[in-house]
């Protein structure tokens, strides 16, 4: 009886035991794995804060003098020429200014005539005379008479050519101030605001002050993005090394360009965050002109490049430069050894081969070695 019964207990512990292992153990932890794969791995620096799609040429312009605006003829978003007006103000008084000086020109240039006809008649006066007081017809006074008359002659007709360029001096300031009435675009380029209306008063800026400005105009082909990087990158950046750079308004895409400047001093606006200011230049121009000043861009410095190299996405690195493998369905930590790093990939020089599988999704807490694991779908690296 006791042999039975010892007997119907070993199964019944045993479907127990089974059924308790069952329960206590927890569901399957799903994870991400990348393949390692052969490709080139960049050794970058970014930027430290965003940074700003700007304009090399871009010019906020202000009238030079106050006035009403009679006309605009241009308005925001159009294209301009170098030298064509766009705004212009009522210019009736430097106008009437600019006729009275042509004015005075016209009467000092027949001053002139008048006054140096006078002066070519005292010398042909003077020359006639002079024959005869060699033969002592005339007396030694009556000559010095006519070289009198003809030095008076001589200065008055420089004086008054003296007068006529005054009035061409007076000519060219009317003009000048003429040429403050109006607007016009420095460069070739587009309006990128325009605040005047046709009735509205336009004052100057006074001294030291800055008013608000009457046109904005970009050149669209001056475009480029400044960022600041950090202060300890910047013995390592320098003009002309290839960059990445991303822009806000175009999500998911990276353009190629090189660093144009690195500014000669760090900029200590906040004492524990100092940043050095640096340039890049897109090499596609096409791609250049469509981008707005002021969106937000990021600069990626290319430092170093290894290529063909075993890589891995950086986000399946573990602190102590380890990665997790899915081993029979459980991870495994592996120690490895990386070179070249950026944000997106890391090159493996030590520790795993062409094709092995890692881990990428280590943003939970369950995922660690020992776990056991479902794998969502393996992927190649991009």
């Amino acid at each position: 009886m006791r042999t039975w019964l010892f007997r119907l207990l070993i199964p019944i512990g045993i479907a127990a035991v089974v059924v308790w292992f069952t329960l206590l153990r927890s569901d399957p932890v799903t994870v991400r794995v990348a393949l390692v794969d052969r490709a080139d791995v960049e050794s970058t620096i970014t930027n430290s804060k965003a940074g700003t799609v700007k304009a090399r040429h871009r010019a906020r312009l202000s009238a030079e003098v106050g006035g009403r605006v009679v006309a605009t003829l241009k308005r925001t978003g159009e294209w301009v020429k170098r030298d064509e007006v766009i705004v212009s103000l009522n210019d009736a008084t430097p106008r009437a200014q600019l006729m009275l000086a042509q004015e005075s020109l016209r009467v000092a240039d027949a001053a002139r005539r008048e006054a140096c006809i006078a002066r070519d008649r005292a010398l042909r006066e003077l020359n006639r005379k002079r024959s005869l007081a060699a033969g002592k017809i005339i007396s030694v006074d009556l000559l010095d008479a006519l070289e009198s008359a003809h030095d008076a002659a001589q200065a008055a007709c420089i004086a008054v050519t003296a007068e006529r360029d005054k009035a061409k001096a007076a000519i060219l300031a009317a003009e000048a101030g003429l040429a403050k009435y109006t607007i016009r675009a420095p460069f070739d380029g587009i309006i990128a605001e325009m605040t005047a209306e046709v009735g509205e008063w336009i004052t100057p800026s006074p001294p030291l002050l800055t008013a608000p400005s009457v046109v904005d105009i970009i050149d669209p082909t001056s475009v480029y993005v400044s960022a600041p990087m950090d202060e300890v990158d910047s013995a390592s950046i320098h003009p002309g090394q290839r960059a990445k750079i991303t822009v806000d308004s175009h999500p998911g895409a990276v353009f190629t360009g090189r660093v144009h400047r690195v500014a000669p001093y760090v900029l200590a606006v906040e004492a524990q965050n100092r940043t050095v200011e640096i340039e890049a230049e897109f090499d596609d121009p096409e791609l250049a002109t469509s981008l707005l000043a002021g969106t937000s861009a990021d600069i990626e410095v290319i430092l170093e490049i290894h290529e063909n190299v075993l890589r891995i996405p950086t986000s399946a690195l573990r602190e102590g430069r380890s990665v997790l493998i899915p081993e029979a369905g459980v991870l495994v930590e592996r120690e490895i050894e990386i070179g070249l790093k950026n944000w997106d990939f890391a090159e493996v020089t030590r520790g795993l081969s062409e094709g092995d599988q890692v881990v990428v999704s280590l943003d939970r807490v369950e995922v660690q070695p020992g776990a056991d694991i479902e794998i969502e779908e393996p992927t190649d690296t991009p």
